[in-house]
């Protein structure tokens, strides 16, 4: 199996932060210049060197890709592309400037997805008469409106019930995910990674990461129905955040010296049936396992999954029989919230961090990073370190 002739030299992210919160008052510009500055610091490149930026972003309208080029100090000329598929938009962002480059069209592009949901405008539905009170948007994907919640709550309790997937249970993964992330931030496992946009603490940790108590954990009140077992607790829910990669050409990764990176190996994208959505990046992942080419899943031993809910990431070590230890080992969207079109982007920076910034997990070649998106697609990428 050979990976493509591109090399991911740099990634960085900001704290994912509540709707309303850390980044109440920043555009999506705001939020996503700062870290790629940082990230083409990192990668010791020039704004001016740069191709292409590819944002993945499904909520700033127009083509923000655009306004971050420019306020990141980019070359007027460079081009400007943005992403929507929805929770998977930053990592097909950064799969795609893989594709540019390995195609020969770009040497340099910078990838990855910013949401600033606290900002983000409004979406209102056109009166279908003058009678007619305008609304505002709200989402089932097949009911031909925008998308509202990115959580398939309903689909993600019936993968619960299917498997067997207790309440208790969900909540037990949850404490030990913040248990995990708060063990990770006092290992400085963040450093490096997390961009402050501002010189605070708060700016340096993720907002919604904490220790909650597991008495109140239990007392939340069930989402789908009294008898369900999904709660505001154990899901995944949207926060403001920005993440971004450097992705070179093997002439410039020699130029630069071969510093460590990652390489864009395998990629699977598959769709399922409605109401089946969470078992979308479980379906996709599947498919990228038998795309392999003779490669030994063992070997595959980081995997990051910006889980809807606890029940869907359970439900994936159990289906594909993977160590849960291995699966967001420092928390996951359940912890630190679901940024929308950057989650996928979140996913590779963790990564970056975990095969390549982080010298005790040095010897881990191989990581994953897979997610659904609303309307029941699911995304799969396999990287290897170099």
């Amino acid at each position: 199996m050979k990976s493509l002739p591109v090399f991911i030299i740099a990634a960085k992210r900001t704290a994912i932060g509540r709707i309303g919160g850390l980044h109440r008052v920043r555009r999506v510009e705001d939020l996503a210049a700062p870290v790629v500055e940082a990230a083409l610091k990192e990668a010791g490149v020039g704004g001016d060197e740069v191709d292409e930026l590819i944002v993945g972003n499904c909520t700033a309208g127009d083509n923000p890709a655009r306004l971050i080029a420019l306020a990141s100090g980019l070359s007027v000329t460079a081009m400007a592309t943005t992403v929507d598929q929805q929770c998977a938009s930053g990592l097909e962002a950064i799969l795609a400037a893989a594709r540019r480059i390995a195609a020969g069209e770009a040497s340099i592009v910078v990838a990855g997805g910013a949401e600033a949901l606290s900002t983000a405008p409004w979406r209102i539905a056109k009166p279908r008469n003058l009678f007619q009170t305008p609304h505002f948007i709200r989402s089932d994907p097949f009911d031909g409106a925008a998308m509202a919640e990115h959580v398939p709550h309903n689909s993600c309790e019936a993968l619960a019930q299917r498997h067997e997937i207790s309440r208790e249970l969900q909540d037990t993964w949850t404490l030990a995910s913040h248990a995990k992330a708060a063990k990770a931030r006092d290992a400085r496992r963040f450093v490096g990674e997390i961009v402050p946009l501002r010189s605070t603490p708060e700016e340096a940790r993720d907002q919604s990461a904490g220790a909650p108590d597991p008495d109140e954990l239990a007392d939340l009140e069930p989402i789908c129905g009294d008898h369900g077992t999904l709660t505001t607790g154990n899901t995944s829910t949207l926060h403001d955040g920005a993440a971004f990669v450097v992705a070179v050409s093997e002439a410039e990764w020699k130029r630069l010296g071969r510093p460590p990176a990652l390489r864009p190996t395998l990629n699977a994208a598959l769709g399922v049936e409605p109401g089946q959505e969470a078992e979308a990046p479980i379906a996709a992942l599947n498919k990228l396992y038998g795309r392999m080419n003779g490669l030994d899943r063992s070997t595959i031993t980081a995997f990051e999954l910006s889980e809807a809910s606890a029940a869907q990431v359970i439900a994936l070590c159990r289906q594909l029989t993977i160590d849960e230890a291995v699966v967001n080992p420092d928390g996951g969207a359940v912890v630190r919230g679901h940024p929308l079109g950057a989650s996928g982007a979140v996913l590779v920076a963790r990564l970056f961090s975990r095969l390549v910034r982080q010298e005790e997990r040095r010897g881990t070649r191989y990581g994953v990073a897979a997610l659904g998106a609303n309307g029941g697609l699911g995304l799969a990428a396999l990287f290897e370190r170099v």
